[in-house]
């Protein structure tokens, strides 16, 4: 029997009472900043689930490895071995699962269609009184792009890598974020504020470790439905205590739009399948009948592996070409954490693709043909990396960019960079509006 709305959103709050006054290395929670709000806290209990059924980290062959290591300098994919990964997975699931009997975890369900959805304003204020001791967050604006006379209701897309829990505690060293601010128990809430204040209609995420305990049921609750996809290799998996491995999800509101094809992705570079993934789905608008294609990625992090980012692009553009027919096909909205400047070869495979794309977050410069300074600023050991990473490509024929979310000032971020007491990930979320041009709508 699926939870009642009402009853899921209010479970935002439970579970976590103790952790929201200690943090997970057992030290009061800082109060850093001006206090959000001096409210009493809520009563308490997280909605809390199995996690799906998650195969062990394989090991890639020999001939893969060494077929790969022509992309880079870089020989190994990363990671430790297959036995040490899997077993400290399996044992941190067996102490979050140690109630639960030696049989495949029950996944969690979809949210019944028929069950009345969430009301997304009392659940963003159950996040302010759960984020009560933070500084407030980051406020942004949109920028009106166009004087749009579309008689339809745009569509929103948010494009965000949320950083993976466990790569956040364990593997990225942000040296100036304090521990306390990757805590869980708090940095969800930070997180789902962001995705509640701008209520996109469709959502692509990366870096997705807690789907199916935190945004697979919170966002069925409020009308979502939601796609994952891991990665086989996931980094994740090599920290310990982690909570299954990572990958990109996509999420949509089931109101708005009918799933029509889905296909989830393993990219492929020298006719070898690697480590990065993908979501295509087309979706068909409710309203108008009018259908278009999305997808969500996440490439090859680091410098070095240019030509890798630049073999996975190709491939993930040949099969955008196979979903949505070509050029005057399927209109394309393409999200993704890139990993790559625009002066990289995989930006300019997409920006000249014959998919006719363009990259919505041009619109904020002043001549509509330049990248923003930055969408990630983070301090490691190695120093300060201050780059643009991420995209929001859309097919220019079919699509007008209405708006388009600002980004935080050098000021507003402030000198510890990302992330932060006050925001969540190392990578900034995109935010746009898109309408439709005036055309025929293509048939399917």
């Amino acid at each position: 029997m699926y939870p009642s709305a009402s009853r899921l959103c209010s479970t935002l709050l439970q579970r976590d009472l103790t952790a929201l006054c200690v943090s997970t290395f057992g030290t009061p929670v800082k109060n850093a900043g001006t206090l959000r709000r001096l409210s009493s806290p809520a009563s308490v209990c997280f909605h809390s689930t199995f996690l799906d059924n998650l195969n062990g980290k394989p090991e890639p062959s020999i001939a893969a490895s060494e077929s790969l290591a022509r992309f880079s300098p870089v020989c190994s994919m990363g990671g430790s071995s297959s036995s040490s990964s899997s077993s400290r997975l399996y044992s941190a699931l067996a102490q979050s699962l140690s109630s639960a009997p030696d049989t495949q975890p029950e996944p969690c369900p979809e949210q019944d269609p028929r069950a009345e959805p969430a009301d997304p304003d009392r659940l963003l204020k159950e996040c302010g009184e759960a984020l009560r001791n933070r500084p407030a967050r980051l406020h942004r604006h949109f920028v009106f792009t166009s004087d749009s006379t579309a008689l339809n209701r745009p569509i929103r897309v948010m494009q965000w890598n949320i950083l993976a829990q466990a790569l956040g505690e364990g593997k990225d060293s942000f040296v100036q974020c304090p521990l306390d601010a990757l805590n869980w128990a708090e940095r969800k809430y930070l997180i789902l504020e962001e995705i509640l204040t701008y209520q996109p209609d469709v959502l692509c995420l990366q870096e997705v470790d807690h789907y199916f305990d935190t945004f697979q049921p919170v966002l069925g609750s409020l009308g979502y439905h939601s796609t994952f996809c891991p990665k086989p290799w996931s980094p994740c998996l090599d920290v310990e205590s982690n909570n299954g491995p990572d990958g990109c999800a996509l999420f949509f509101r089931r109101d708005r739009f009918e799933l029509l094809e889905t296909a989830n992705l393993r990219l492929v570079a020298a006719m070898l399948k690697t480590n990065q993934v993908a979501i295509v789905q087309t979706l068909r608008c409710r309203g108008t009948g009018q259908a278009f294609c999305v997808a969500v990625t996440h490439l090859k992090a680091r410098s070095g592996w240019e030509r890798l980012r630049s073999a996975q692009g190709s491939d993930l553009l040949q099969r955008l070409r196979t979903a949505t027919g070509g050029a005057g096909g399927v209109p394309l909205i393409v999200c993704g954490d890139f990993n790559a400047e625009p002066s990289e070869d995989v930006y300019r495979r997409f920006a000249s693709s014959s998919l006719g794309l363009d990259s919505a977050y041009k619109q904020l410069s002043a001549d509509g043909q330049t990248e923003p300074a930055y969408t990630t600023w983070k301090i490691r050991p190695s120093g300060e990396s201050c780059h643009t990473l991420d995209y929001i490509w859309y097919s220019r024929r079919a699509f007008s960019v209405d708006s388009v979310l600002d980004l935080p000032t050098e000021e507003q971020i402030g000198p510890g960079r990302l992330p932060s007491y006050s925001y969540p990930s190392d990578h900034l979320s995109l935010v746009c509006d898109f309408s439709f041009r005036d055309q025929p709508n293509q048939p399917l």
